[in-house]
């Protein structure tokens, strides 16, 4: 399979030159690095060009890292049917920097950038109808963010003196405890009932 996925690169980097920032195989997987403003026209090539034949979307996906200048990730990956090959595409994007929709190309990113949007922010210029998805309506943040708190920020319940759903302010019930994950037998000061048989 590695030599299949060095020969289709070659082959798009004579057909597309200067269109991939950066590529690599790895584990049997090709990775194409692409700037925001060529993303269309790779995945584009990539869906129509009767030699490569992606004609699936399988994912649309974001990660997040927060100490790098562009903090976010796009990572489109496809499917070639006929070649039975896949491949990963990705995009560095910052935070307040929008990258084209893939909608135009493959209708079925329009989920997959709602979520990407909902969860860590990522801008997408052209979506047709760029809102929430996961979250409640009235949500703040993005909770797949390194720096968004575990606990959130606000809880919800049901009241039943106002009879309806409530936001409050989140009230941890009890401190979060440190787990060493080691086993109950285990660092014990103290002799367990039938160690004394372990022993013998």
């Amino acid at each position: 399979m590695t030599e299949a996925l060095n020969e289709f690169l070659a082959y798009v980097e004579a057909a597309k030159p200067g269109l991939i920032a950066s590529s690599k195989v790895e584990f049997d997987e090709l990775t194409l690095s692409v700037e925001a403003d060529n993303v269309i026209a790779l995945l584009t090539f990539l869906r129509d060009d009767p030699k490569s034949g992606f004609v699936n979307l399988i994912d649309v996906c974001g990660l997040d890292w927060p100490k790098r200048e562009r903090r976010f990730d796009v990572v489109y990956h496809l499917l070639s049917p006929r070649k039975n090959m896949r491949v990963r595409v990705k995009v560095a994007t910052a935070e307040d920097v929008a990258i084209p929709s893939a909608c135009s190309v493959y209708p079925g990113a329009d989920w997959f950038e709602r979520e990407a949007w909902d969860m860590y922010g990522i801008l997408f210029t052209g979506h047709p109808d760029l809102r929430r998805i996961l979250t409640d309506y009235g949500f703040e943040g993005h909770p797949l963010r390194k720096d968004f708190p575990t606990t959130g920020f606000v809880e919800v319940r049901y009241d039943d003196s106002a009879k309806r759903v409530v936001y409050e302010p989140v009230q941890l019930r009890q401190e979060f405890r440190n787990f060493d994950f080691l086993s109950p037998w285990e660092g014990t000061d103290y002799v367990l009932p039938g160690d004394e048989k372990a022993k013998a």
